[in-house]
């Protein structure tokens, strides 16, 4: 299914995206070496347990990555123009290797670009996993072409 275009965002409209990402630990040390990120409680059980949690934490950054990136199909996939930006990422619960992302997101707003044939779209993505919790959220500004300038 092709992305949006500016004219078929409607704010309040939410987005449930099929997608579910089952997360293994082997997806989780695979992005924290691609990030050169190698914070032990990503990568050492023990070193999780010792802070307090019941295994390795999954990066916070990788659950962020997810969720932009099932989210492409169901709006911007051969619309955008351009990402404008990130804003508010919150992880109010840690993610674990075995857990199970869900992903929604809602147009907060949208607005005419003041280029020709864009408009500037709002989006507000939430991550829970299987126990229904919700692991992260984030606004995301883009870009995105209006059906009668934008090819």
């Amino acid at each position: 299914m092709p992305g949006r275009w500016f004219e078929e965002f409607t704010p309040g409209a939410v987005i449930e995206h099929a997608p579910r990402v089952q997360v293994t630990q082997q997806d989780n040390v695979a992005f924290c070496r691609l990030t050169h990120n190698d914070q032990p409680l990503h990568l050492d059980a023990g070193a999780a347990r010792k802070a307090g949690f019941p295994d390795v934490l999954v990066n916070g950054l990788y659950t962020f990555a997810t969720a932009v990136g099932v989210s492409v199909a169901d709006t911007t996939a051969g619309t955008l123009v351009a990402n404008l930006g990130y804003a508010d990422v919150e992880h109010p619960k840690p993610v674990f290797p075995g857990d199970t992302l869900g992903f929604r997101t809602e147009v907060v707003d949208k607005r005419p670009s003041s280029k020709a044939g864009r408009g500037v779209v709002t989006l507000l993505h939430r991550v829970h996993n299987q126990r229904g919790e919700e692991v992260c959220r984030f606004k995301r500004t883009v870009m995105v072409r209006t059906k009668d300038g934008g090819a």
